[in-house]
């Protein structure tokens, strides 16, 4: 009995001396040694603590220790790490700046150690790209390109060559939220897709989440596209550009205030339209665009950020038709830190896309466009080393322009007209936690309400039984609804109110120090939707609300993950199986038009969809040779039912495959690093060919064949497998010393093989043999390009 006494009494006082340990807060900003830019997912690590922290997008960081003589490793991809030991007595404010990597045996230990921390991070479904990333990869005449970038990795896929957008886990490109320095930016292409609006120059950071999407982002269901811009050269003035075969670009920057205050603007502009009048041909079609950030560090506590963006696209065919359209951003966001343990950020967000026609041949043009106000309030309260909360208030005021008719033309013949104009707001509020539950298990929940409200217009249509879309049984087809009235309202008037809770949970569990089991699960609400009816957007397409007819759309998403590292980080494996069940997807009836229709809402019914996969993506990330190779096996599918049972719904009801619907999709990505002076880079892409209609059948007309569809066969067939193979070369002269400027040559060929890759298949009637004949449209063949980067 005194033997158990004693050892109760040694149980409680190691007990007590654990619980009464002294702990203290480090804390601070990472930055690049070079030029002052604050550095994103930079790993601050105890190894003997087993405790890590990661910087947040504005490269803060805070962690919670014990007491006393500690050693930390600081790492970052591309950087030298830092080890060294600390003796923590006090809270201590800790600024960290680390230097462009350079080969040593400690860079290749703290390697192991980014791995380590990503694999017990809870956050999964996520791919991360840097700029020099992105500009080693081969496209399309040598323009570096974000969104080209992305469809090289698992679950990410395009309509093609040509083609805007990106889908995600076979979801459409409106279910894509894209975010730059935290700005809603409505379209990501320049040139109908050729180009994105991204300039790679100016991009810190790129991130990708496909799923287990954090609690702060909201209002899209298939991915969060998360863009920073570059801050500015703090300590001094740099400009860089590059001059390609049909664009340039050029980046400024510097310091305003040395080591305070920067800016950095970059300009690109495309100039192949300036030489076809050599060619007596004066059709046009260029994009510009320009960027710019002003940061100034007022104190230790807080910054301020200015970001702007604004682009546009000209295509003209001779001046009777011309199209523009383009976004603008305006951004302003203030950091403030509480404590040491409180992190806040503020913005102010102004976000525009404008859509504009000239049509000089019938006299008028055609203007439309989406505008928002937003404003947000950020969080986050780093409790301590095992727990760490984010919080934060969301709103945003949205205007839709879905069109206007303007003469210009005084015989034009044509009367003005003027889509209603609508009005939504949007509120959101979040709260996410972050707990180390043990050494082997840490999880990641939270919650997001979000309410959105369909504000008064000044008319909106009223149909009988109030059913904008019947259904025709002697034809046996949708048809839409005769409009049979008019009601008006104020602008504070609500049309209609909808709210959500969006939980999101997810989890990983250690198996070992190179390898982790994670899942996660995510509900999504999307209150705007891309009214299209082709398989990636065009600027003629409009965005509409939610309100009484057009329901919002519900996403739950579920996914599981094995992720391991290899040989101490060289290589990598990440394995994601994903369920995505969608309610109130929108379908089109048989015939909907979609252009300049006031009554929109007669041509929509909502369905559900469902897509399921399996995605694997193995890397090497070390050497000079290192790369990707990256599958997706997935099906993506939708189904409209009909409302009633007399009502066969979209293709009689059954599921059937959405226009983003890719089975295989494979794709590597290789760099071999030959010499200090050459660099060899290649990429291969095969996807499953897109679902497209054929015909059924044919009539003749006058002595014309006639090709018939089969209306309940909906992508029953596919276009053929795409598929290329894009090289590329970087030739880095040796460096003078003695001069500021610094170049490289970039040699590439897209389509190394020449693969004629269907962009269509339309049918005609041959005028010589008149017979129907299947006509393929591709948009690429071989094309060699040459690209000269400099930097002084």
């Amino acid at each position: 009995m005194l033997h158990l006494k004693k050892l109760l009494f040694l149980i409680s006082i190691i007990t007590l001396s654990s619980f009464s340990q002294e702990k203290f807060t480090i804390s601070g900003t990472v930055y690049d040694n070079s030029n002052n830019e604050t550095l994103i997912g930079v790993s601050i690590y105890f190894p003997e603590l087993n405790l890590g922290a990661t910087t947040n997008e504005y490269g803060f960081y805070s962690i919670t220790i014990p007491k006393g003589m500690h050693k930390i490793q600081i790492s970052y991809l591309g950087f030298s790490a830092i080890n060294e030991s600390i003796n923590v007595l006090e809270k201590l404010t800790k600024n960290l700046y680390l230097n462009e990597e350079t080969e040593s045996l400690d860079e290749i230990i703290f390697e192991a150690d980014i791995e380590k921390i990503n694999i017990r991070s809870p956050q999964m479904s996520v791919n991360k790209l840097t700029s020099a990333t992105i500009k080693q990869i081969p496209v399309v005449l040598g323009e570096a390109d974000i969104i080209k970038s992305l469809i090289l990795l698992p679950g990410v896929t395009s309509a093609g060559e040509g083609a805007s957008g990106f889908n995600v886990r076979g979801g459409a490109a409106d279910q894509n939220l894209i975010l730059l320095d935290e700005a809603i930016v409505f379209n990501s292409s320049h040139l109908f897709g050729f180009f994105s609006v991204f300039n790679p120059d100016v991009i810190k950071d790129v991130k990708l989440y496909k799923g287990g999407i954090p609690a702060r982002f909201g209002g899209r269901l298939s991915s969060v596209l998360d863009i920073y811009q570059k801050e500015g050269n703090s300590k001094d003035f740099n400009i860089t550009g590059g001059i390609g075969l049909v664009s340039s670009r050029l980046l400024v920057e510097g310091p305003i205030e040395k080591e305070k205050s920067s800016f950095v603007v970059a300009g690109r502009a495309s100039y192949a339209h300036l030489f076809l009048p050599l060619f007596d041909n004066d059709n046009k079609a260029y994009f510009y665009d320009l960027n710019g950030k002003f940061n100034y560090r007022m104190n230790d506590r807080n910054n301020v950020f200015l970001s702007t963006y604004f682009g546009k696209d000209v295509f003209g065919i001779s001046d009777n038709f011309v199209n523009k359209y383009g976004n603008t951003v305006l951004n302003l966001r203030w950091n403030h830190l509480f404590s040491d343990k409180i992190f806040s950020n503020l913005s102010l967000i102004y976000s525009d896309y404008f859509y504009g026609l000239i049509l000089d041949f019938v006299g008028f043009e055609w203007d439309s466009g989406i505008t928002n106000f937003n404003l947000k309030y950020d969080f986050k309260h780093y409790l301590n080393s095992k727990f760490k909360l984010s919080y934060g208030v969301n709103n945003i005021y949205i205007k839709f322009n879905p069109g206007e008719i303007i003469p210009n033309r005084e015989d034009s013949g044509i009367q003005p007209e003027k889509l209603i104009d609508k009005y939504a707001n949007e509120f959101a509020a979040y709260l996410e936690a972050e707990q180390k539950i043990n050494d082997k298990l840490t999880l990641q929940y939270g919650v997001r309400f979000s309410n959105f409200t369909r504000l008064g217009q000044d008319e909106i249509n009223v149909y009988a039984n109030n059913e904008p879309v019947i259904y025709n049984s002697q034809f046996k087809k949708y048809e839409s609804a005769e409009v049979i009235g008019t009601e008006s309202y104020k602008r504070k008037d609500q049309l209609a109110t909808f709210s959500n809770f969006e939980p999101r949970v997810s989890l990983s569990y250690i198996l070992s120090d190179a390898a982790s089991f994670k899942m996660s699960y995510n509900r999504m609400a999307q209150y705007l939707h891309l009214l299209s009816n082709t398989a990636s957007p065009t600027p003629l397409d409009v965005w509409a609300p939610s309100g009484r007819f057009i329901k919002p759309q519900l996403l739950d998403q579920f996914a599981l993950g094995y992720f391991k590292s290899i040989k101490n980080g060289d290589y990598s494996l990440e394995t994601e199986v994903f369920y995505k069940d969608i309610q109130n997807r929108i379908d089109y009836i048989n015939g909907a038009n979609l252009v300049a229709n006031n009554e929109i809402e007669t041509v929509i019914l909502n369905g559900q969809a469902r897509a399921y996969g399996l995605e694997v993506l193995f890397k090497k990330n070390e050497g000079k040779f290192k790369g990707w190779l990256a599958y997706t096996l997935s099906r993506s599918e939708q189904q409209t039912k009909g409302r009633t049972a007399n009502e066969p719904g979209i293709n009689q009801g059954e599921w059937y495959s959405s226009p983003y619907d890719k089975t295989h999709d494979i794709s590597i990505n290789a760099s071999y690093e030959l010499s200090k002076k050459w660099t060899f880079n290649a990429n291969f892409l095969f996807q499953t060919g897109q679902p497209t209609n054929y015909p059924v059948g044919q009539y003749e007309v006058q002595g014309l064949n006639v090709p018939v569809f089969d209306d309940n066969r909906r992508n029953a067939d596919r276009l053929p497998a795409y598929h290329r193979l894009d090289i590329s070369a970087t030739l880095t002269p040796d460096k003078n010393k003695k001069r500021k400027l610094q170049g490289e040559w970039v040699f590439g060929i897209y389509n190394l093989y020449g693969r004629q890759n269907a962009a269509s298949i339309n049918f005609r009637q041959n005028r010589e043999t008149f017979r129907n004949e299947a006509v393929q449209t591709s948009i690429f063949g071989l094309v060699p390009s040459v690209t000269y980067n400099f930097k002084f």
